[in-house]
């Protein structure tokens, strides 16, 4: 089973998954953009965004249908993932594989966003890159947002501005996983 956690950024995806780890221990955590940092270190990537590598989500699907089909776990994947192309190529991949895909997307409003990108510090010792970093982040909220309407028709939304444990509650309620804590 795979629990992709969707959601623009800042939208709590980490956050949800960092509260699900603990109380689904059998759980793992697979974060695609590790793919997107190695692939970055090999080959360019013209438009700067990892996501458009056929490539990258090639692999992206490869490596989470080898965790289960390998490990027999559930697999937890915080990743923004809003190209609807992209949403039907990666999940429709999972899905021929036999993959059971759970899809939860994280609704926030821009405001809540933008104060939670603003809050956070991608590269600490970078000031400039971190805050190119944060208007990167912001610029992609608006395509998140309109994404809302081509998600798949399976997709679970949740209110993201949520306590995170609520929303754990929601999701393990949803999958069948372990009560926890």
């Amino acid at each position: 089973m795979i629990v992709w956690v969707n959601g623009a950024f800042g939208s709590g995806k980490s956050t949800l998954v960092d509260e699900l780890r603990p109380r689904w221990p059998e759980a793992l955590v697979y974060d695609p953009e590790m793919v997107g940092y190695v692939l970055r270190e090999i080959v360019e990537v013209p438009t700067g965004d990892f996501q458009d590598l056929r490539l990258w989500r090639r692999q992206v699907t490869n490596l989470a249908v080898g965790l289960v089909e390998e490990y027999q776990r559930p697999v937890l994947v915080p990743m923004t993932l809003v190209n609807p192309g992209y949403v039907e190529e990666i999940f429709g991949a999972l899905r021929d594989a036999g993959a059971v895909v759970h899809h939860f997307f994280l609704k926030v409003s821009e405001e809540v966003l933008v104060k939670r990108i603003d809050g956070r510090s991608f590269t600490p010792d970078n000031p400039e890159r971190d805050e190119r970093v944060r208007q990167w982040c912001k610029a992609r909220i608006e395509p998140c947002t309109t994404a809302i309407n081509a998600l798949p028709g399976d997709t679970v939304f949740l209110d993201g501005e949520l306590p995170p444990k609520k929303l754990a509650n929601d999701v393990l309620a949803r999958v069948g996983g372990s009560p926890g804590r």
